[in-house]
């Protein structure tokens, strides 16, 4: 007898909406797009670097206020703030002999405090 409260995560039948698929085909992203795409999900994917950015979507900071806030050697922040930089996550601006990062734009605050608000939903 089949469980009916159970959880199927496959068809029964395969029988794909030819027409549905078609029009998603004329829409799919460029294989370049979902690597980049893939590339800044993974560079957030890094505790580190979420605790950099959450800092830094309060406001601009520099390497040592990040080294002390977050418990780290100068260098580690600096690691982690140059794979961000790479990814077009943060920037820099130098004052005399200060290195100071924000997020590189809008763009970046928006996908950290959605990210943020979805973990924080059920807690």
């Amino acid at each position: 007898m089949k469980d009916k409260n159970k959880i199927c995560d496959i068809c029964e039948v395969f029988n794909p909406n030819k027409r549905i698929v078609g029009l998603m085909e004329d829409n799919k992203l460029k294989e370049d797009v979902v690597y980049d795409l893939a590339e800044i999900f993974k560079t957030i994917g890094d505790p580190t670097r979420i605790k950099i950015l959450y800092a830094l979507k309060e406001r601009e900071l520099c390497v040592c206020d990040l080294s002390e806030l977050l418990e780290m050697s100068s260098s580690a922040i600096s690691h982690q703030l140059r794979v961000l930089r790479n990814n077009k996550l943060v920037k820099f601006r130098k004052e005399g002999r200060s290195v100071y990062y924000s997020l590189d734009d809008d763009h970046v605050l928006t996908l950290f405090c959605q990210g943020l608000e979805h973990v924080l939903e059920d807690k």
